[in-house]
């Protein structure tokens, strides 16, 4: 008698990951018939309108690079331990949204562009970010989480982009480095 392989049940979605194609198939629908909506009501100026989103969300973007690259060039000619953030993302995500047609769109792009609400959105994707860390302590589960442990990671560097190796030791333990003769008292490297 052969065994047949039971194959492996797929991990469990997210609640997200089963939600996510249903809110984006609504947003959608609220799009189209939005348009169509405000494309009744005043004709040919909704084409107008969405074609200058289309202009200024490129505008932004283009805006956003700039900036973004201005700043690495200062970084690199200046390094400070703390300089002031610029922004950049929020800038790009409004630009994109704004190029993509429909007026729902538009309006969180705007949210995204007005200082109390941007404030709003910024501490929202920090507690986002938070919640993804603390959900997945193993990295590799989580690619989110992931990519905020990688910016994590990114900050630990020094200014000038020398990295400090160091390890930490509990006195109670001691240290968990090599035994034997040669892991005695080293003095620390000149140079």
């Amino acid at each position: 008698m052969t065994q047949q392989a039971t194959p492996a049940r797929p991990a469990p979605r997210g609640r997200l990951r089963r939600v996510l194609p249903l809110l984006i198939t609504a947003w959608l629908v609220l799009e189209i018939w939005l348009l169509v909506q405000v494309g009744s009501a005043i004709g040919g100026f909704a084409v107008v309108l969405l074609l200058a989103g289309v202009l200024l969300g490129g505008w932004l973007i283009k805006r956003a690079g700039l900036k973004a690259l201005s700043a690495a060039l200062e970084q690199s000619r200046d390094p400070k331990p703390r300089q002031a953030q610029t922004g950049t993302s929020l800038t790009v995500l409004a630009g994109l949204l704004l190029i993509v047609p429909g007026f729902l769109s538009d309006l969180l792009a705007v949210t995204l562009l007005l200082p109390p609400t941007r404030a709003l959105w910024r501490a929202a994707g920090r507690r986002t970010a938070g919640a993804a860390l603390r959900r997945s302590p193993v990295a590799g589960t989580d690619p989110f989480a992931d990519a905020v442990r990688l910016q994590e990671q990114l900050r630990i560097h020094r200014p000038d982009g020398k990295i400090v190796q160091g390890e930490v030791v509990d006195p109670a333990q001691g240290p968990r480095g090599p035994q034997g003769p040669e892991a005695g008292y080293r003095p620390p490297i000149a140079g």
